[in-house]
């Protein structure tokens, strides 16, 4: 066995996104074919309303999946499935957009704010069109492993006797949030085919080693290099972060906003159906 070091670091770019909330955009197209499956993943919220709650109205999606997983506060939700309802605390949904879904993330009013993680995974060609999905779990469906001085939940794949209730996806990606205490430690498995990368939301990491001027305190999006195993201990304030690993796809990518396709002509074909009105090919039940 062999342990994954950190090959590279990214610190986030803040950005503003749908109707003008604040966010930092850890990694996204700049860096999606060094991360492949995983195409975007933004660290999102604000204590300040004015900066939240514009929130994300109706937009489309195609060809990918979306994971919002909520740390702090509430967002209401709606799709053109007929699904909606709301996304609190350490709740998650995985949504499969498919062959094409429109939805809305709008989050609510809260005296502390809101802070979340979204997460972008591309789906493989043979699965850019398939029927849209929608999975939605609160927080006490995501179970937990206990560990020396903190804990893991296991949101999709899993962790000792914890297994992520995300199911049925169209590869089996691994998403954890892991979270250590003072100088904890924890070792967690990552096939030597997926790409893994860690995420640091709160604390810093001691280990494994950061490349040479990375600054070593949250938010940090760390993609680990070859191995088939993540030895990570916390600094002396503990360090939180979410985990994902998952087999890469090796496809071309066609990107335009919120769709992901593998062809240039696939993806000006979504936007002219989105125009047209004739987008959403599954209609809800």
């Amino acid at each position: 066995m062999s342990e994954r070091e950190i090959l590279r670091a990214f610190g986030g770019m803040e950005t503003m996104d749908g109707a003008g909330v604040r966010l930092i955009r850890m990694f996204g197209n700049r860096e999606a074919k060094l991360l492949d499956p995983f195409l975007l993943l933004d660290l999102f919220g604000s204590e300040d309303p004015d900066l939240y709650l514009p929130g994300f109205p109706w937009h489309p999606h195609r060809g990918i999946e979306t994971v919002t997983y909520m740390l702090d506060g509430t967002v209401r939700h709606g799709d053109s499935m007929g699904n909606s309802g709301f996304i609190g605390p350490g709740d998650v949904q995985w949504m499969t957009a498919g062959s094409g879904i429109i939805h809305e993330e709008m989050p609510q009013p809260s005296p502390k704010g809101i802070r979340g993680f979204q997460l972008w995974v591309n789906l493989p060609r043979a699965e850019k069109m398939r029927d849209p999905a929608y999975r939605g779990f609160g927080a006490a469906e995501i179970p937990a492993e206990a560990i020396p001085g903190g804990e893991i939940r296991a949101i999709a794949g899993s962790f000792g006797r914890a297994r992520g209730p995300v199911q049925g996806l169209a590869r089996q990606p691994v998403y954890l949030d892991v979270r250590l205490g003072e100088r904890g430690s924890v070792e967690l498995e990552a096939p030597a085919v997926d790409t893994a990368f860690a995420c640091v939301y709160e604390g810093s990491l001691e280990s494994p080693a950061l490349p040479s001027g990375a600054s070593s305190g949250a938010p940090l999006c760390c993609l680990l290099g070859p191995g088939d195993r993540l030895r990570a201990k916390a600094g002396a304030e503990g360090c939180s972060f979410v985990f994902a690993s998952g087999e890469p796809l090796r496809e071309e990518i066609a990107w335009g906003g919120p769709i992901v396709m593998n062809t240039q002509a696939e993806l000006e074909l979504a936007f002219r159906e989105y125009s047209a009105g004739t987008f959403v090919k599954k209609k809800a039940d």
